[in-house]
């Protein structure tokens, strides 16, 4: 990542409670990321398997309503103007994001290759198997897209831009059999014909195989929606000097998104895996709701002590949540001597979820499990620990 730029020292003035929500979802993301078995996993910490919500369905989008937020901070010193040097940030900026994406994508694929019996030129050449979509690729496309419509659109009309999208998108899951899991997906159609199957995850749903990809391109469009929900949120809390005002606005607005995606739900289904207008609207009113609550606990009430753990992961968002996936790679693919094992070798991984949780655990498989991750989030946070200590702010 050489164009990453670390800063020495933090923006003033930084909204706590912004950077402690932050640092919650990414910490929830490499939480249900990385448990020790995707076999022995408590309900709260899986997704939805097609319609539906549960906790862990919470956690991307909140990122992504934050990141509109941000995003809506960030583009302030350009006066909200569509610039030719706001704009070469804003492409810099998303295709740095995109390829991270592509890298992490490909470093997993490379490192099983490279400690199998591939030769290290066989492992490095497995671009005909790699997913071209995942959730960087994702925020870069929506923080892209997004970033510019927001510019070149006036901020009144805003509300209507999104409204428009996510009805055009309704139209089109509507039309298109979005809410069925099968071949006839327009979003499985359309994705597989851009990208193909070996680009794309393959899903499951009652036992079903399918490349249809949560991440899909299809999907981005109401994601950029979600987004500018974000981006419209930023500018409630920015033209809002006094924080019990801008709890007030966050509460309305959440409270408002949150009952009419629940009232729509019963006819256009909450469903992460095609980012339905529902799960939109509903998401984001629960994100909304939620950052008044810690603006008021945090930032008003000035509850602080316990807000460290995450605010390490809330300062240096991205770069943790990338250097997750290369540990998750490392330890899922380095093998080590155990005699113990059929082969001979056991995975880094495996050695301790196995080896030491299993036991340590009573031979619970699904609570060893649920520890892994909780270890594995440790791990990572003792590295951004460092960084928070040394004021080191990566921003990519």
């Amino acid at each position: 990542m050489s164009n990453t730029q670390a800063a020495t020292k933090q923006p003033k003035k930084r909204l706590l409670a912004l950077d402690i929500l932050r640092g919650i979802t990414v910490a929830g993301m490499i939480l249900v990321n990385n448990p020790g078995s995707w076999g022995k996993i408590y309900a709260p910490l899986s997704h939805a398997q097609w319609n539906g919500l549960t906790p862990t369905d919470l956690v991307f989008p909140f990122f992504m309503f934050i990141m509109g937020i941000s995003t809506y901070f960030s583009l302030r010193k350009y006066d909200y103007k569509l610039t030719g040097e706001c704009f070469k940030k804003i492409v810099k900026r998303t295709v740095l994001i995109y390829f991270i994406g592509l890298f992490l994508a490909w470093f997993g694929l490379f490192l099983r290759g490279a400690l199998s019996d591939k030769t290290l030129y066989e492992a490095a050449f497995t671009f005909d198997h790699i997913r071209m979509l995942g959730v960087l690729p994702r925020l870069a496309l929506c923080y892209g897209f997004g970033s510019v419509i927001a510019l070149l659109i006036p901020k009144r009309a805003l509300p209507w831009t999104i409204f428009g999208m996510l009805a055009v998108y309704t139209v089109i899951l509507l039309l298109g059999n979005g809410y069925t899991f099968a071949d006839t997906n327009v979003i499985y159609i359309v994705d597989n014909a851009v990208f193909g199957p070996n680009h794309l995850y393959t899903d499951f749903v009652d036992g079903q195989r399918l490349h249809l990809d949560p991440e899909g391109l299809v999907s981005t469009l109401p994601s950029i929606a979600h987004m500018l929900i974000g981006f419209f949120c930023g500018g409630l809390i920015m033209s809002t000097k006094d924080n019990n005002l801008r709890i007030n606005k966050l509460f309305i607005v959440g409270t408002i998104l949150t009952f009419t995606g629940f009232l729509l739900s019963y006819g256009l289904p909450l469903n992460k895996k095609i980012w339905s207008p529902t799960f939109v609207l509903t998401t984001c009113g629960l994100a909304s709701s939620f950052l008044g609550l810690l603006i008021w606990i945090i930032d008003i009430k000035g509850y602080k002590r316990w807000t460290t753990f995450f605010e390490v992961f809330g300062v240096n968002p991205l770069f943790l949540f990338c250097a997750s996936g290369v540990f998750a790679n490392i330890f899922g693919s380095l093998r080590l001597p155990w005699s113990a094992a059929e082969s001979g070798t056991i995975t880094l991984k495996n050695l301790i979820y196995q080896e030491a949780l299993i036991p340590l655990c009573g031979g619970d498989a699904t609570m060893a499990s649920c520890f892994f991750a909780i270890f594995f989030v440790l791990f990572n946070w003792v590295l951004g620990y460092f960084l928070y200590r040394k004021k080191i702010y990566i921003k990519i």
